[in-house]
């Protein structure tokens, strides 16, 4: 148990462990037992999130940007700081939105359960945002790069694809993907509804990219998958085996469709 300090710094106490691929931390307090238990730890490698950047208008997020201390990803914030001020030899990695087979949490498994039915796919807004996806295996690859660099020393890196993708281009590249026909996209303005805390969309309604440039350059790293070729991956070696992470929902997308007077 993660949360149980007490057992995981009794685990890793002299253990010996040189570096550590931390993936699914979320706060200061999840960190600190284990550089506690591994004092000469050569190497601390940290899964954060481009989440935590501040709204802005000016696009890509780089690194350098202003982050949001109010960002629900604030932990992660936190680790990242505390990681700098004891001293050690860390390196962040801020993924945008992770796609892929068996990811944890794949945002396009939302767009491949409608296909699939071939339902109308809701998207909010004029469908226009701009947003970024990287497969998980480009990260993965980055993730080894970092191992022993010296140039990532105390440095943060956001890692996604190259091109970047509007809400609408994701929905007919999944289609694509999948080998079925463009879907048919309704639009709609998420203030005209009261979803009871249900998620109308699997992504933020904002545009939302990030420069991967700084990797790119320090990392020796270029991201194997372009959009397409990636979510084909995730759909023959997933989804399309029948295999995904969440059970289809439609009810949010029925209130939209009734509204809207568009037949599912």
């Amino acid at each position: 148990d993660r949360k149980d300090a007490d057992a995981v710094a009794g685990k890793l106490k002299g253990s010996g462990f040189d570096v550590v691929y931390d993936i699914n931390a979320r706060e200061k307090e999840d960190i600190e037992p284990i550089l506690g238990a591994l004092p000469n730890l050569d190497q601390y490698i940290l899964c954060s999130s481009a989440g935590v950047y501040l709204k802005s208008d000016e696009m890509p997020h780089m690194e350098k940007d202003a982050v949001d201390p109010k960002s629900r990803h604030k932990g992660k914030l936190d680790m990242e700081t505390h990681l700098e001020a004891v001293g050690a030899n860390f390196t962040s990695v801020r993924p945008v939105y992770i796609y892929g087979p068996l990811n944890y949490n794949p945002v396009e498994e939302w767009f491949f359960h409608r296909i699939a039915a071939g339902r109308p796919i809701p998207v909010p807004g004029n469908g226009k945002q701009i947003t970024q996806l990287g497969h998980v295996k480009d990260l993965a690859v980055a993730f080894t790069k970092i191992l022993g660099n010296d140039k990532a020393k105390n440095q943060i890196y956001n890692i996604s694809g190259e091109k970047f993708v509007t809400f609408d281009g994701i929905a007919k590249a999944c289609a694509a993907a999948a080998g079925a026909p463009e879907p048919e996209l309704v639009h709609f303005d998420a203030a005209d509804f009261d979803f009871g805390g249900k998620k109308a969309f699997p992504m933020r309604d904002q545009h939302f990219f990030a420069s991967i440039d700084k990797a790119m350059a320090d990392l020796d790293w270029k991201p194997e998958y372009d959009l397409l070729d990636g979510l084909k991956d995730s759909y023959d070696k997933d989804f399309g085996r029948g295999t995904f992470r969440k059970a289809a929902d439609f009810s949010v997308d029925d209130m939209i469709l009734e509204k809207l007077k568009v037949m599912a």
